[in-house]
């Protein structure tokens, strides 16, 4: 009963040299027990869904690595499955397939399905899950939703600020102020590490005018799933 319910796409899978996209489907859909007129139509419907009606007559051992990948997804698909695992979908893709198959993700949301991802594609993930979990050395570390992730990541505030000139002296006065606690200049911007009790900063552009700094960025750092990934583990390897 629970196998009905679970659709599981690994990495990387077989298919069939003598078989077009459409008899691949039909294929695995008669083992789902889908039987008669209902089987071509089933098939029909999800090659649509992943947008690979047009290939339904080719060689499936003749499309490209996204290609591949939808086709695979439909067939996860044929049961009608709650549950989908999917392992690294897209891997190997070039930027448009994994545009691709981030839509399709999100339309497998749309339809209430439960869609589970094991990727190393960190930044990606953000756009398409409403949950989180990272694991280190076979350990579940955090589990949240993304917003909750990122706050943990970002203990303490950080800054990124240029300066039209003087950096260094402007540098030395963030150094001094009571809101900052470490300060670092990489290629002219000035990495400002706020303390982490501080939640607002709006002092500090003030002080920078004031001691008579023009300013020509000022912005905290973007915390994406990559760095809070970087902040929150501590790169063991099973």
């Amino acid at each position: 009963e629970i196998r009905r319910l679970v659709g599981y796409m690994p990495d990387f899978f077989g298919v069939y040299d003598d078989m077009t996209v459409i008899e691949y489907l039909e294929f695995f859909a008669a083992a789902y027990r889908i039987h008669g007129p209902h089987r071509r139509k089933v098939c029909e419907e999800k090659l649509e869904l992943v947008d690979m009606s047009f290939k339904r007559d080719a060689m499936v051992n003749q499309l490209s690595r996204g290609q591949t990948q939808r086709v695979g997804l439909a067939r996860v698909l044929l049961h009608e499955p709650q549950v989908l695992l999917l392992d690294e979908p897209a891997s190997g893709l070039d930027p448009r397939a994994r545009i691709e198959m981030r839509n399709l993700l999100r339309r497998l949301g749309e339809m209430k399905k439960t869609v589970i991802v094991s990727s190393h594609i960190l930044p990606e993930l953000a756009d398409v899950c409403t949950r989180v979990g990272m694991i280190e050395k076979g350990n579940l570390i955090i589990d949240g939703n993304v917003d909750e992730v990122m706050r943990k990541a970002r203990q303490q505030i950080l800054l990124e600020i240029r300066v039209v000139d003087r950096a260094e002296d402007a540098a030395k006065l963030l150094e001094q102020h009571p809101l900052v606690a470490g300060v670092d200049i990489v290629k002219g911007v000035i990495l400002t590490k706020l303390r982490p009790e501080v939640l607002d900063y709006s002092d500090l552009p003030a002080a920078l005018i004031s001691g008579g700094f023009r300013l020509a960025l000022f912005r905290e750092e973007e915390v994406n799933l990559e760095t809070a990934f970087l902040a929150l583990t501590k790169g063991l390897v099973q």
